[in-house]
């Protein structure tokens, strides 16, 4: 166990926070089970309008410090602070584009662990004008070496690693430290029937998601399967140009935009689909696709980082590869599935690969670095245990 130990849990954004996703599971999942165990977590976020600044959650205790981009310097300052009235025995680090860079303000000796869900330096581009989209490439890569250079960053999958090490120059100790999943209630009512056949994407509605691509596959495969229903879950900065996009393509009725949904109405929609879908141009992972496996769902996503290790081709889903129609590919993928007994198979192989993701199991693989690195550091000795541990 990690009794005593005191952990600073840095994430941009908190789970609570509008614009929450993966990266915030994540984090949470942590910070929750370490407290769970006696630890005592900090989790330290930007504050959203409406968000109190202080508050305890399941032994968590939340500091919620400036906005957008005052939070770095803010989440500085607060630890700088911190650190002269008592200080932290390890930090986890969380990058989503930057890092907070917290050991500029941390003892030596203290551990730090750089999260990175996936490398961002081809979507700065897609969200700042060109001189800020260098500022960021130029902060993710080699001020973040340095950063780090005695620390190690932790990723969430093997194509994170490749791209650390490929596209930022990372040459120091990386350790694979994979999202775990559970299977979503499924009994919320959903107002909109099911299509022929029917088909779901859940996503964050932001640019590299390329939302774009949903609606050329549902305008393709609309003429060819009348009954289509595409069902797009998620909220974000693109939902007005989504609804324009359905408007100008006549694909009223055929793509329904639910927005932000409850998390049983979610589960509903995912569990009675045909396929699942991602467009987005590359990820960490694909926690949504797990998420869709674990419900027996298989997923058509593109051959890119993070979503190539969560989709195993040919197996639990269908990757689009280079050249490939997505189009094309979606309906080869309804053909198979309209066999019973295949799509009982492939039914039985996504949720057995989802059950190879666990949150406890998530959770005791960074405790394990957690506790090696601060005895390593002269720390006091933290006992650890793994009940139940499988792999």
């Amino acid at each position: 166990m990690t009794r005593d130990l005191r952990l600073a849990v840095v994430n941009w954004r908190d789970p609570w926070h509008p614009a929450a996703g993966g990266a915030e599971r994540y984090a949470w999942e942590l910070a929750r089970r370490f407290a769970r165990e006696g630890t005592r977590v900090h989790y330290v976020t930007c504050r959203a309008p409406g968000q109190v600044r202080r508050e305890k959650v399941e032994d968590v205790e939340f500091v919620r410090l400036g906005g957008r981009f005052t939070v770095y310097p803010l989440v500085l300052l607060w630890m700088l602070g911190y650190r002269l009235r008592r200080g932290f025995d390890a930090v986890i680090d969380c990058q989503n584009g930057i890092p907070f860079f917290t050991p500029w303000v941390l003892p030596r000796r203290v551990p730090v662990f750089c999260v990175i869900h996936h490398v961002h330096d081809a979507q700065f581009g897609l969200y700042f004008p060109r001189w800020l989209a260098w500022v960021g490439r130029v902060l993710e890569g080699p001020v973040s070496r340095w950063t780090y250079r005695r620390h190690a960053f932790v990723v969430v999958s093997p194509s994170t690693q490749r791209a650390v090490r490929d596209r930022l120059g990372w040459t120091g100790p990386t350790h694979v430290i994979p999202n775990g999943t559970v299977a979503a209630e499924t009994d919320g009512v959903v107002s909109e029937p099911a299509g022929d056949p029917d088909l779901v994407c859940v996503t964050r509605l932001v640019p590299h998601k390329r939302i774009h691509l949903l609606l050329d596959l549902a305008e393709s495969l609309a003429e060819t399967h009348p009954g289509l229903k595409l069902h797009i879950v998620g909220d974000g900065p693109e939902s007005v140009t989504l609804a324009a996009g359905i408007t100008e393509r006549g694909l009223g009725g055929v793509v329904i935009a639910h927005g932000y949904v409850p998390e049983k109405v979610k589960g509903a929609l995912v569990a009675r689909a045909d396929l699942h879908l991602s467009t987005s141009q590359g990820e960490g992972w694909g926690l949504s696709v797990i998420e869709a496996a674990a419900l027996g769902v298989p997923t058509v996503a593109h051959d890119v980082d993070g979503l190539r290790d969560a989709v195993r081709d040919g197996v639990t889903g269908w990757l689009v590869h280079t050249g490939d129609d997505q189009a094309e590919v979606v309906r080869r993928a309804l053909k198979e599935l309209a066999d019973p007994t295949q799509r009982d198979q492939v039914a039985t192989e996504c949720q057995t690969r989802a059950a190879e993701f666990d949150w406890a199991d998530t959770a005791a693989r960074m405790r394990d670095l957690v506790v090696s690195a601060t005895r390593s550091a002269g720390g006091r000795g933290y006992g650890v245990e793994h009940p139940g541990r499988r792999r």
